[in-house]
């Protein structure tokens, strides 16, 4: 019984002190990590596996906002999928204020909200990195996807009588729609149950400078260009041609983080 006891002991010694050897190991790996960020955060160097961040976006023909995961595959590459809604206008949209009070100003001549939403990917490299925890990150990023125009039917409102009515651009009412009684647009209420949908492919290039002070937050510019590409031309405005084809300039906000 005594030599049980003493073995139970000298097990019970052996487990506390290797328990105790691994909680050190565990504080001194951790405390090697920490060193490590700090050292890297003093240099400059941004490492990460993944990246999450939300960007809003002006374009030259509109505007829009997109959800980004990064995956590095090292310090200097890595793949970005991103989603993006959007909103495509025309250059030649312009806003006409009614004669009736209180009446929503409208678009002459529009036949279609376009809405872009967008699914793909990015090939990241990067050009320069930090000199110090307070320089710029400069990466390039290139790559695509699939684009699906959601088109909306524009309405406006019509003087009918002594009632008021709304009307979309199309064969039967197109004369009304052009040249009736317009008392002001829609509002934003109309037309959702209409949409559909024309689908395409986009490629895009851009460059981003990443000017955050800690690399585990990201805090960055982003300009570049697009091209849309759609299986049908998109009708947007009355008397101008309609195109497939769509080419545009972006500047963007960036904020995440890195872990």
């Amino acid at each position: 019984m005594q030599k049980i006891f003493s073995f139970l002991i000298i097990v019970s010694i052996s487990l506390n002190a290797f328990a105790q050897d691994s909680r050190k190991d565990r504080q001194e790996q951790k405390r090697e990590h920490i060193n490590n960020i700090i050292k890297q955060e003093e240099e400059g160097v941004i490492t990460y596996k993944k990246s999450f961040l939300f960007g809003v976006k002006l374009i030259s023909s509109g505007y829009g906002a997109f959800f980004e995961v990064g995956r590095a595959s090292s310090v200097k590459k890595a793949m970005l999928y991103q989603f993006e809604f959007s909103e495509l206008k025309n250059v030649k949209e312009q806003k006409v204020n009614s004669y009736y009070s209180n009446s929503i100003p409208y678009i002459y001549g529009k036949i279609n909200y376009v809405y872009p939403v967008k699914l793909g990917v990015q090939q990241q490299m990067l050009l320069g990195n930090k000199l110090n925890k307070n320089g710029v990150a400069v990466t390039a990023n290139y790559g695509g996807g699939l684009s699906l125009a959601l088109l909306r039917p524009y309405y406006v409102q019509l003087q009918d009588g002594n009632g008021v009515d709304y009307i979309k651009y199309d064969s039967k009412d197109s004369l009304q729609f052009l040249t009736g009684k317009i008392i002001g647009g829609a509002g934003l209420s109309k037309g959702w149950n209409e949409i559909t949908v024309n689908p395409g492919l986009y490629a895009k290039m851009a460059f981003r400078f990443d000017y955050g002070a800690y690399n585990e937050v990201i805090s960055a510019l982003e300009v570049g260009i697009a091209g849309d590409y759609y299986s049908k031309a998109i009708p947007q405005m009355v008397y101008n041609s309609q195109k497939n084809f769509f080419f545009s300039a972006y500047v963007a906000i960036l904020f995440g983080k890195r872990k």
